[in-house]
C-alpha cells in the first residue's frame, strides 16, 4: 500500500472504529471518543472504559510502536508507577498506513499545578521513578537512533540545529549566555553505563490522580543511553523548592546537569525561532524556560 501524505491522513474516531471492527471485533461495540488533549506524536482514543488506542501521526512515529509493545511489559514490574500496558496490536487497514496500538486504560488527568496539592511531593514521586527506571535491566535495550530522535545520545547530534537557532534569536534571546550553556553540555560527554531514560519527561506525559502522581506514559522517545535528557522538567515545570527537591533527588553529576540543560535550551530555542511548527502561544512559554536555564548555568555551572 502506498503511504499517504501525513498531511492529507484523517485521524479520527470514524477510522478507530472501523480499525476495531475489522482487526479486533471483539470490542466493534464498545464506544471510542478522542481523548483531549490527543497527542503531537500520536492521536489517542478512548475505547469503552477500559482500553486506550493509540496511532501515530506520521511515518517517522512508526518504529515507537514495536519498540513500546516490546519493553513496556519487560520495564513496567521494574517501576514504582503504572505505565502503558500493551494489549494488542494493530496493523495497517481501512486507508491507515501503519501499526497502531490497543493499551490498557490508565487512571488519572495530566499533570497541571492546579491539580496538584504539593509540587515537591511530585517531584519526589518522580525522581523515585525515574531512578528505578535506570536501576531497571538495560540488557539489549534500545540505543538511541531514529526510533527515538537520538534522546539518550549525545545532545551534539543538536549542534547544527541549536547554532541555527542561536542565529535566528539574535537581539531576542542572550544568546552569549545561551552557547555558553550549550558548549558546557558539549564539554560533559556521558561516561557511564547506558541506563533506561523515558525521553520525553514533560507535564503531557505524566498522570496525577487524587494530587498525586499516579502514572507516566508515552514511552516513544525512550531508550538505553544518558539519562540527562529527563531532566528538562526541572525547567519546563518544576520551580523554587520543588525544582530543588528534583535536583537533589535526581542524584546526577554536574556533567548530566550540564547536559540535561543542553537538551533544554535546544528544544526551546528551535521552538522559540519557530523551527518545529509549534503555535505561537508556545513561545512566551520557551522563553521562559531559556531565562530560567541561563539562570541555573551561572548557579550551578
Amino acid at each position: 500500500m502506498a503511504n499517504p501524505n501525513s498531511a492529507e491522513l484523517v485521524i479520527d474516531a470514524s477510522l478507530v472504529r472501523r480499525l476495531i471492527a475489522t482487526q479486533f471485533p471483539r470490542w466493534s461495540d464498545l464506544e471510542v471518543r478522542p481523548i483531549e488533549p490527543g497527542g503531537w506524536d500520536n492521536r489517542s482514543f478512548r475505547l469503552g472504559e477500559q482500553m486506550t488506542v493509540r496511532l501515530p501521526s506520521a511515518e517517522h512515529y512508526v518504529l515507537q510502536v514495536e519498540k513500546e509493545h516490546r519493553w513496556l511489559p519487560r520495564l513496567a514490574p521494574q517501576l514504582p508507577l503504572p505505565i502503558p500496558v500493551p494489549l494488542a496490536k494493530g496493523t495497517p487497514g481501512e486507508g491507515f498506513p501503519w501499526p497502531w496500538s490497543v493499551y490498557r486504560w490508565l487512571q488519572g488527568e495530566t499533570l497541571v499545578v492546579e491539580r496538584v496539592a504539593d509540587l515537591g511531593q511530585v517531584a519526589k514521586d518522580l525522581t523515585r521513578f525515574l531512578r528505578a527506571l535506570r536501576q531497571a535491566d538495560a540488557a539489549d535495550g534500545p540505543l538511541p537512533g531514529d526510533h527515538n530522535f537520538h534522546r539518550g545520545g549525545p545532545p551534539g547530534f543538536y549542534d547544527e540545529q541549536t547554532r541555527q537557532a542561536l542565529t535566528l534569536l539574535e537581539g531576542q534571546v542572550d544568546t552569549t549566555a545561551a552557547r555558553e550553556v550549550w558548549e558546557a553540555a558539549l564539554a560533559a560527554p556521558f561516561e557511564g553505563a547506558p541506563v533506561w531514560f523515558h525521553g520525553d519527561i514533560a507535564w503531557g506525559n505524566l498522570l496525577v490522580a487524587q494530587g498525586r502522581l499516579s502514572a507516566v506514559i508515552d514511552f516513544g522517545t525512550s531508550g538505553v543511553g544518558d539519562p540527562a535528557c529527563d531532566l528538562a522538567i526541572a525547567w519546563t515545570f518544576f520551580h523554587g523548592e520543588s525544582r530543588e527537591v528534583f535536583r537533589d533527588d535526581m542524584a546526577l553529576d554536574r556533567g548530566g546537569w550540564a547536559r540535561g540543560r543542553g537538551w533544554t535550551l535546544w528544544k526551546a530555542l528551535i521552538v522559540l525561532a519557530g523551527m518545529t511548527g509549534a503555535p505561537a502561544s508556545e513561545k512566551a512559554k520557551q522563553r521562559a524556560v531559556i531565562e530560567d536555564v541561563l539562570a541555573d548555568h551561572r548557579r550551578f555551572g
